[in-house]
Formats: structure tokens, sequence, C-alpha cells
């Protein structure tokens, strides 16, 4: 095990507890991984060829094992994490340098990029496995390159990349025995977001528009711009008549919900009222068994009615009633003459009434 010395240790003498020291703990990264210098490696600490072996088993803190990564980065994505993750783990103790190619070199053999070179270093710094970033990357690795930057072994993806004239930039690494293979991400990639673009490219372009970018930073023509401002409205006026049409939905079905419950309580209470109908005036109801009671109480009565007791106090007058006049005897009612029709008559009723009196006395 070689002795740390003193002093200030270069970043590469901390892989495993490089960032622990420089930026804290994973969880609270608050600083982007550093540039490359463009001289060769500071670090002080014997630098020996390792095998994959050799790595793989662990070696001092004070000797990381220095992985390079190089590409383009257009665009940065998850399958470019993931292979810089992939890379940074190879190791237990792994310092990561990750290469980014100039615009000029990647524009002279792979072609245009959506992002600058300036963009894509940044993009690559602020990536949570990259320890440090080489700006302006050489196209093809060099033994020199190599040895100026104490690279142990390189991390690509195991194709065979084609460029410069050759059909494998990497098989002189391979051939070397310091090449370490990744594995790629499928489904996503830098030419699959590009072709995304292209393919929508008028929905893209009347979204910019709508946000408010010219037809001339957008490199659009002022017919192609007339016709997509005009698709907007139209999608607009669509999404008014949806959003219209969900809310008329919305309430006809709150309507029916209302108008259900509103028939299903209406049907309850129509079965309890039935329901209390027949029970009271049903066949077999209540209304019946008390009017053939009534009925039958009746009929006993007029069949067979009460006498009354004979000890029963006599019928007392009303005091308000004055008892009527005795009548008088028969015989004066009889005797009594009819009246007179003539006055002959009457002196000769008048005569036979005085000897009556007499008689009597």
């Amino acid at each position: 095990m070689v002795k740390q010395r003193r002093g200030r240790a270069h970043p590469c003498c901390a892989a495993v507890a490089p960032l622990c020291c420089r930026r804290g703990s994973w969880k609270t990264l608050t600083e982007p991984a550093i540039f490359a210098t463009e001289t060769s490696c500071d670090c002080r600490a014997p630098h020996e060829k390792l095998s994959i072996a050799q790595a793989r088993g662990g070696t001092p803190v004070d000797r990381p094992v220095r992985v390079y990564a190089d590409g383009i980065f257009d665009l940065f994505h998850s399958g470019h994490a993931r292979a810089l993750m992939q890379a940074k783990n190879l190791f237990p103790n792994t310092y990561l340098i990750v290469g980014v190619c100039s615009d000029e070199l990647t524009h002279k053999y792979k072609g245009f990029t959506v992002m600058t070179e300036h963009e894509r270093y940044e993009a690559l710094r602020h990536c949570r496995y990259v320890d440090e970033v080489l700006r302006d990357a050489p196209w093809t690795l060099t033994p020199e390159f190599l040895e100026k930057h104490k690279i142990d072994f390189v991390a690509h993806d195991d194709i065979p990349y084609s460029s410069a004239g050759t059909e494998d930039v990497y098989k002189h690494i391979k051939e070397a025995g310091m090449f370490v293979p990744t594995q790629r991400t499928e489904g996503i990639s830098t030419s699959d977001i590009i072709t995304r673009i292209v393919r929508d490219y008028d929905v893209y372009a009347r979204r910019n528009l709508q946000r408010g970018y010219t037809a001339k930073e957008l490199n659009v023509s002022y017919i192609n711009e007339k016709k997509y401002r005009l698709q907007n409205q139209v999608d607009r006026m669509k999404e008014k008549v949806r959003t219209v049409e969900e809310k008329s939905k919305h309430f006809v079905y709150r309507v029916e919900e209302k108008s259900h419950d509103l028939i299903q309580k209406w049907e309850e209470k129509s079965r309890e009222f039935i329901g209390n109908f027949l029970e009271l005036f049903g066949p077999d109801g209540t209304w019946k068994q008390v009017f053939q009671e009534r009925s039958g109480r009746m009929l006993s009565y007029a069949l067979s009615p009460r006498e009354s007791p004979c000890n029963s106090p006599p019928r007392e007058l009303s005091p308000l009633r004055s008892p009527s006049p005795p009548s008088p005897p028969a015989r004066w009612y009889n005797a009594r003459p009819s009246p007179p029709t003539s006055p002959k008559g009457a002196s000769a009723s008048m005569s036979s009434m005085s000897e009556g009196d007499e008689d009597e006395k």
C-alpha cells in the first residue's frame, strides 16, 4: 500500500472519498464537476498499469482507477446518463473523466449539433456521475493522450464505431486490453429525438409561435406563419367546444343522477303509501274489521234491545215547562151547545141554560 503524501492532493486522489471531501455526500452535491487542465494529471501517486482484475479487486484510496468516456452528448438525455452511471460503477474506486468533442470536430466528422459545445460541457458538469470534464476531446484516442491523462480504461458501448476512415475508432484500445464495454439504452438517442422534432415540425413551430417566438426566429415563411396561427385559433376553438361539451356532460350527468334519486324516492314513498292504504282498506284491512265489529254490535242491539230497569227514578218535569191545565168534565164538554146560527136560536139556548142551572140548584 502506497503511503499518502502530505500537501494538496489532486482531485483524482480521492476517487471514492473524492465526492465526500470535495463536494460532500452524494445526496448533498452543491458543486459541478471540474474541468480538466491542459497539462497532464497532477496526481503524485505512482500510476502503474492495472489489469481489469486488479481494478475490480480494489485499489488504494490515493490510487483510483481513472476511467475515460467520450462522446458528443448532444441533447443530453437519460441514455447518456445511464452510460456514465455504468462507467462510474465499473470498479469500486473509480474516477470518471468525460471527454466532450468540440463543435468544429463534431461538425466535421458527424454532423451539425443542436446544442453548442459550451452547453454540452455544462450539461456534463452537472451530471452526478462525472468527476471531471475534458473539453475539446480528440476524435481518436492516441497513446500519448492516454499517457498524458493517466487513463487506465476507456468505457463505451461495444458496437463498432466507424468514423474518420476507420471501421472502429476503439479497435486499438480493445487490442490493448483497456476497453470496458457499457450497455446502450434502447429507445432513446439524440437521433431519435431529432427525428421526432422533424416529423412533428408543424406542431413544434405552432407551439413556439404560440409561446411568443417570431416567424423570423423560427425561420418560417409568411404564409406558413399565417397558416400556423389560424390552426392555433382553430385548436383553441376546438378546445373551448370540448370544454363546453365536458361541462355539459357533467351537468347532464348531475341532472340524471338527481332525477334518478328523485324517482327512487318517489317510488319508495309510493310503495309506502300503497302499503298503508291496503293495510287500512284492503280485503283484510283494519277498516273492514272495525266496520264488521260495529255492524255486528248494532245488529245485536236491534235484535235484543235492553229493558229499562224497574227501580229507575220517575222522570221529572223540566222546570221550564208548566203543567197543562186539567181538562173539563165530559158532561160540560158534551152539554155545551153549538153556537147559535140566528138570534132566535140564541135566545132559546140562553133559556135552556138557565133552566139547567135551576135544576142543579
